[in-house]
């Protein structure tokens, strides 16, 4: 049987460089494949190559991944600094538009990292630049050196809201997540419920209130060893549920009720 297919978000890239190409991170489509039992595809996220309406019917679930770009400060009424970092317009294109279609629709997305900023901004919400330079922030960013077990390493602890969803759907109140992000919430967005935060008070979870779907994001890296990581792997595996769902023609429960990922 022909497993539901995930749309992995790519990301602008160059090779040395010099050659233009759309990059995605293999352990995005091992997490996918292995844990949420879906078929990993990646999508050119430029709107020269495709439309949304065309991935939505295509698709029946998306990753928003992370990415070293950022969401363009135009994206949420704000001038582009410095401190905002590199930024991928043509992925703003898609992914924005993407995500309010898909709350819309009750199709199931689960964002990761920038993937979690854009639903905030996708909904209506801004961005701090650069959680460090906040006055009694932890930095969130990753170490600069070291092996991808080093960077990828559990950094700090997240507080789920008691009956939450993330709370039920981990089992506990507080779990340990790795951090490898710059930004962060600075205003959430219409309907966007923070529902775990960090030590510093940094949001680290969040979904839609009142969308007929899935509509799980995470500020952390929970695609790095999804299949054995406590955190990771009911995570994964509730989103595989729930494309699952969609493609045989059911709609998940809303986000915010006890049963959306029961």
């Amino acid at each position: 049987m022909v497993r539901p297919k995930v749309g992995i978000i790519g990301n602008s890239y160059l090779i040395n460089d010099d050659y233009p190409a759309h990059a995605g991170g293999t352990m995005n489509s091992e997490a996918v494949a292995d844990v949420s039992g879906c078929m990993p595809l990646l999508i050119p996220s430029d709107p020269r190559f495709l439309s949304v309406e065309e991935l939505l019917e295509t698709f029946d679930g998306f990753l928003l991944t992370g990415g070293r770009p950022n969401v363009h400060p135009n994206e949420y009424g704000e001038s582009a600094t410095e401190a905002h970092g590199a930024f991928d317009r043509a992925r703003d294109a898609i992914t924005l538009p993407l995500v309010r279609a898909c709350v819309e629709r009750g199709q199931p997305f689960l964002g990761i990292c920038r993937g979690f900023q854009e639903v905030n901004v996708a909904m209506g919400g801004t961005l701090y630049p650069e959680i460090r330079d906040l006055p009694g922030r932890m930095n969130h960013r990753m170490p600069p050196d070291g092996t991808l077990e080093e960077k990828f390493a559990m950094r700090h602890t997240v507080s789920l809201t008691e009956g939450g969803v993330f709370h039920q759907l981990f089992g506990a109140p507080k779990v340990m997540t790795n951090s490898l992000h710059g930004q962060g919430i600075k205003t959430p967005g219409a309907r966007i419920v923070i529902d775990g935060t960090a030590p510093d008070s940094t949001p680290e979870a969040i979904y839609v209130k009142d969308a007929p779907g899935f509509t799980l994001a995470v500020q952390w890296h929970p695609e790095w060893d999804a299949a054995n990581d406590p955190v990771s792997r009911p995570l994964f595996t509730a989103f595989g549920d729930a494309v699952r769902d969609w493609a045989s023609g059911r709609r998940s429960l809303p986000a915010g009720g006890d049963r959306q990922i029961a």
